[in-house]
């Protein structure tokens, strides 16, 4: 969702099916970016301390070694959505990507989760 002066400017949302919890908090990043022009200088929240980290830690090492983790060349899990993620936050270099806790308050993240839920009700 993008939020402007706490207001809603615009939400996406999506779903796959068989999906884990982990493509999904990718997918929503990446649908985050997708409403941010180039030049956005923000900060763009996430809950997902793995995706946090796999952008600002660990893609750019992938990228250079041929998509591939360490001297055994272990697979990158979701690795279709990391590689379109971390294009993305290339392509945003202003938007700082933030890892904040969840469940703790936070009125954008709690509106996120309480979406998610809602959803998945409507869908089992």
């Amino acid at each position: 969702m993008k939020v402007i002066d706490g207001q809603i400017i615009e939400e996406r949302h999506g779903h796959e099916k068989g999906t884990t919890n982990n493509r999904m908090e990718l997918r929503g990043l990446i649908e985050g970016y997708r409403l941010l022009r180039e030049d956005a200088d923000l900060l763009v929240f996430t809950d997902s301390e793995l995706c946090v980290n796999t952008i600002t830690k660990w893609a750019a090492a992938w990228e250079r070694n041929g998509w591939s983790r360490g001297k055994k060349h272990e697979e990158i899990r979701n690795l279709d959505l990391v590689k379109e993620l971390y294009q993305l936050a290339k392509c945003h270099p202003r938007a700082k990507l933030t890892w904040i806790r969840g469940h703790e308050g936070s009125r954008w993240n709690e509106y996120a989760d309480s979406l998610s839920r809602a959803y998945q009700r409507e869908v089992s």
